[in-house]
């Protein structure tokens, strides 16, 4: 299954049907199933963002949110490079979701780009 690696909070924003835009500088022409991959960074000001723009979201904190694996799955069904509708869309282009759903946590390396997961790693996905 294809998975794709992102910063949190962004992961669980999306995982957890906040954010159903990822933002990316890149096209990809790929549509179908994607498990959400949290990567070990952790975007510090995306953080500040969230809470000052959502102040209704509860975030995990920054040192107990799940970093280093599988934490979710969605469905990629279009990149656009444009969508004035959507908060959460900051360009260039952004991957829209749909099918989001949170998964129990998986520990996986992940990789740059959309990357084939590791079978353990899917396994969680329905």
């Amino acid at each position: 299954m294809k998975a794709l690696s992102i910063q949190q909070p962004w992961a669980w924003l999306i995982s957890h049907g906040h954010k159903r835009v990822e933002n990316r500088s890149w096209y990809t022409g790929y549509r179908g199933p994607l498990l959400i991959h949290a990567g070990l960074r952790v975007d510090q000001d995306g953080y500040e963002w969230v809470a000052e723009t959502f102040p209704g979201i509860a975030l995990p904190g920054p040192k107990t949110i799940a970093r280093g694996g599988i934490v979710g799955q969605a469905r990629l069904i279009a990149c656009v490079n444009q969508r004035a509708d959507d908060p959460w869309f900051f360009g260039p282009w952004g991957f829209v979701l749909t099918d989001v759903a949170a998964l129990p946590f998986r520990p996986c390396r992940g990789q740059l780009g959309i990357f084939d997961a590791p079978p353990e790693a899917a396994s969680a996905a329905a």
